[in-house]
């Protein structure tokens, strides 16, 4: 049944469409760069070769959910220097179409701009404040949220609205193609522009509203599907009671580091109880609003590169723990913070600074008496805080996933299944969230 709007939501959620982008032009190309994207996400394992988000995505005209998209024509170290490409323009349709169906992410608003009505052309300085997440991670987010015909779903972090799209087309009642899904953003900006582009991809949410993703949107819950589009420190707990039983929420959760997600997977029983674990994983969605994220600067990077200022230079026989270890590199994410890996580093080299005190460690290997040679500055030792907190990990039986505690008093904490590795989650004024 799709719940009916009283005046407060119909307010928040405009029923009556506001302005249409004019109609875009066709492009032969679209459907074989979309069916090729999905092969490749398939191929990747990102994706599986059959299912209701396969079809989704088979499905969702891509241009028309962004019409519009920034690349970057400044170098990474240079002040940045954007263009917006439009599928209106002739000259730009061959870039953006490859840019689309790439997988990687989209850049869709610079600088909290309004989206609707821009004109194409360079922008200098700034940052991008929305996007559409790369969309191997996107659909392996979806996929483990087991999306079904009639659920309720709660799209926490709009962006261009492809989640939101997905949710639509897999959820979406069959008589009346109406949906449960509601998204949610910041920015009244690009909750409009998603709200104009869905309807225009023939996609229609029951609510495209504006505001705090950490609250949530209760008036229209609870939800048996939660997907939070952006980074928290913590369970925002107004979404784990917007939860129906026998409903599911996915966020990413981290530190300030960038480097070393996790991903926070939450279900209530159908008895009510609920239960979460936060599983390590390779990628994870960027910080929300008033998540601040620490970062290895363009001179930081060189000054490491070049050795200058190591205080100290051993050998050491031991080997860092694999990227794959991605249990052990949450651990030490929370129970040493503050640290950042520089993964554009030579394949065979270890890199990871601490902004916070200067510190910094670079493992290379050695033809030495042994296997590293390990050059370091600063009053932190990586070195040794890494191989601390492995040990403290194989013990606790290297665990890929740990089980995530909520205490009658607000508190949350991280333990391992044996309770030997366990660390607490802090307790961070609510600031309201969103994608950056």
């Amino acid at each position: 049944m799709t719940h009916q709007l009283n005046s407060s939501e119909r307010a928040a959620a405009p029923a009556v469409p506001g302005p249409r982008p004019a109609a875009l032009p066709a492009d032969p190309n679209t459907g074989a760069a979309r069916a090729a994207m999905v092969a490749r996400l398939v191929e990747a394992g990102e994706l599986d070769a059959d299912g209701p988000v396969r079809a989704a995505l088979l499905a969702l005209p891509r241009e028309v959910l962004m019409p519009q998209a920034y690349v970057r024509r400044s170098a990474p170290d240079e002040p940045p220097s954007w263009e917006l490409l439009d599928w209106a323009r002739p000259e730009h349709r061959d870039e953006l179409l490859r840019l689309l169906h790439s997988g990687d992410s989209v850049l869709v608003q610079h600088d909290r701009e309004p989206i609707l009505g821009r004109r194409a052309g360079y922008r200098s300085g700034g940052s991008i404040t929305a996007m559409s997440s790369t969309l191997g991670m996107t659909a392996g987010l979806l996929r483990r949220l087991d999306l079904r015909p009639g659920q309720r779903v709660l799209d926490v972090g709009t962006g261009a609205g492809v989640t939101a799209a997905v949710a639509c087309f897999v959820c979406g009642e069959e008589e009346t193609g109406k949906s449960g899904v509601v998204t949610l953003d910041v920015d009244a900006h690009v909750g409009e522009a998603a709200r104009v582009h869905l309807a225009a991809a023939g996609f229609r949410p029951a609510a495209v509203v504006t505001g705090d993703g950490l609250a949530g949107w209760p008036r229209l819950g609870p939800y048996d599907r939660i997907l939070v589009s952006f980074a928290v420190p913590r369970v925002p707990p107004a979404l784990v009671d917007q939860l129906a039983p026998g409903g599911r929420a996915l966020m990413t959760l981290g530190t300030a580091s960038p480097s070393w997600p996790g991903l926070a997977v939450i279900t209530r029983t159908a008895a009510g109880e609920v239960e979460a674990e936060l599983v390590a994983v390779e990628y994870g969605h960027r910080g929300g609003v008033g998540f601040d994220r620490l970062f290895l600067s363009s001179d930081f990077r060189k000054e490491i590169a070049a050795g200058e200022g190591a205080d100290r230079t051993r050998h050491s026989r031991l080997e860092p723990p694999a990227d794959t270890d991605r249990g052990m590199w949450l651990a030490l994410d929370h129970l040493r913070p503050g640290l950042v890996r520089d993964f554009g580093a030579a394949d065979d080299e270890l890199t990871i600074g601490a902004p916070g005190c200067g510190s910094w460690m670079r493992a290379r290997r050695s033809t030495g008496p042994g296997g590293r040679e390990v050059t370091s500055r600063g009053p932190r030792d990586i070195w040794a805080e890494i191989h601390d907190v492995a040990a403290r990990w194989r013990a606790a039986g290297s665990p890929a996933a740990y089980r995530l505690e909520f205490d009658p008093g607000g508190g949350q904490r991280v333990t391992s299944l044996c309770g030997s590795l366990s660390w607490p989650l802090p307790d961070a004024p609510h600031t309201p969230g969103g994608p950056r």
